[in-house]
């Protein structure tokens, strides 16, 4: 299943108007959570909306490879969990394909069962450092058996018979980090805690409480959140209704703002505040994005996006607001590309440990098609062409990377000539509704 598929080209040229309603995939975090805290918890879950891409249907195959009855009724799945505790040791390994958030979460999960456990990804996934999880795991008691060098996989864990309670301050703003600690704890005795100096997104804490975990979050007089969660405590399925992914969300978007004449509207995106850094963002820079129909759905902030082609302008993009639009700088970068004067991002070091170094593919992607874009370490400046004037006419090496081929993709709709990425296959990890939700809203994409 690692053997990448022969590369399927795809080419995006200046269209018309978009116009229309769009209703966008399940968010792609709370998916992945969905079926992880479904397949441990007690009784039933039942999941709807659930963004059915590649990463997440790979972390539900390890659910099930691990003792959980997983099934798809209608537009409902529903799980049969197996009890906190009480995951079984899987017969083969875990193959997680381009899953990165899947395969983190779930060393998390699995680092403190007294059992072995093998993980494996397709080559891009193998190329991404897992270190960060696995330390806090090793202050767990997890012995790390196998792993490539640099702590990638191909990896083998094999978790105490008695788990270790830590207080782990996460050196970095990742979500990712921090849940897997979360999900280790849940099989770990006494109370172990998180210390985050800097909010990411929060999906796994407000999941967890909602499952019943024994949890409990306070902000200090430093503005660092101390997350305390105490193990072996009994989770109960529940009823979910995935609401839409904001990070999906941003091509329609995007492309709505810089294709002239536009207006569209975008249904059910999820609102909660650590993921609408790009919808600020494009605020700033002088996006029409009125939202409607304001409301909440199991626990999240939704709202729709009514959309307009918009004259945008630079600005600065402050470091201290990458946690809450990670993803979305291929795109913002796009954005950035047709509006007035230098729009400059900072704090970008993530991107470079992403499914690709996703900062220097943004760069090169958009040198290959005329935008004047500087690249730092940890910064991207892009001068932007009102209207798109000379830009266009490179094909772009997407590098297995499903948000460089989207974010690309989406340029060569408002710009002189068209664009190519070397492969859209990919796609389908995250959004493979893309191409017709994109087409039907008059996209010119094949």
């Amino acid at each position: 299943m690692n053997d990448h598929p022969k590369p399927q080209p795809a080419t995006s040229r200046k269209s018309g108007p978009l116009f229309g309603k769009a209703r966008l995939p399940g968010d792609k975090s709370i998916s992945h959570r969905a079926f992880m805290f479904g397949g441990l918890a007690s009784g039933e879950t039942r999941i709807t909306g659930l963004l059915e891409g590649e990463d997440v249907l790979r972390t539900g195959e390890a659910m099930k490879a691990m003792g959980a009855r997983i099934e798809r009724n209608g537009a409902e799945w529903v799980i049969q969990g197996t009890g906190n505790g009480c995951l079984l040791e899987p017969a083969e390994p875990l193959d997680f394909g381009n899953a990165g958030t899947g395969v983190r979460l779930t060393m998390g999960l699995v680092g403190t069962y007294d059992m072995k456990t093998h993980f494996l990804g397709d080559p891009s996934l193998s190329k991404r450092p897992m270190g960060r999880v696995l330390d806090p795991l090793r202050e767990m008691g997890t012995q790390v058996l196998k792993a490539e060098p640099g702590d990638r996989l191909p990896i083998t864990l094999q978790g105490p018979q008695r788990a270790a309670p830590i207080s782990y301050r996460v050196p970095m703003p990742s979500a990712q980090v921090k849940s897997a600690v979360l999900l280790a704890a849940l099989n770990t005795p006494g109370v172990t805690t998180v210390i985050e100096p800097v909010m990411t997104r929060d999906h796994t804490e407000k999941m967890l409480a909602g499952f019943g975990a024994a949890l409990e979050v306070e902000t200090d007089t430093e503005g660092m959140r101390h997350i305390r969660i105490e193990g072996q405590g009994r989770l109960q399925g529940q009823v979910i209704a995935v609401p839409g992914d904001p990070s999906s969300a941003g091509f329609p978007l995007v492309a709505a703002l810089i294709v002239p004449g536009s207006d569209i509207t975008i249904e059910n995106v999820l609102m909660n505040p650590t993921r609408t850094g790009l919808i600020l963002t494009l605020q700033e820079m002088g996006a029409d994005i009125e939202l409607m129909n304001r409301r909440s759905a199991g626990g999240e902030d939704v709202a729709d996006l009514r959309v307009r082609s918009s004259e945008l302008k630079g600005v600065r993009v402050p470091p201290e607001r990458a946690p809450s639009m990670i993803d979305e700088y291929p795109v913002l970068a796009v954005a950035a590309s047709f509006a007035e004067g230098e729009t400059l991002m900072e704090g970008l070091e993530e991107l470079r440990v992403k499914e690709s170094d996703r900062l220097s593919a943004v760069a090169n992607g958009l040198k290959a098609n005329g935008v004047d874009c500087t690249e730092g370490e940890t910064t991207l400046s892009v001068r932007g062409a009102p209207e798109g004037r000379g830009l266009g006419g490179g094909t772009v090496e997407t590098h297995l990377d499903h948000r460089i081929a989207m974010s690309f993709l989406i340029l060569g709709l408002a710009t002189a000539k068209p664009v190519t990425v070397d492969d859209r296959a990919m796609i389908a990890t995250s959004f493979p509704e893309f191409m017709r939700l994109m087409t039907d809203l008059g996209a010119e994409i094949e």
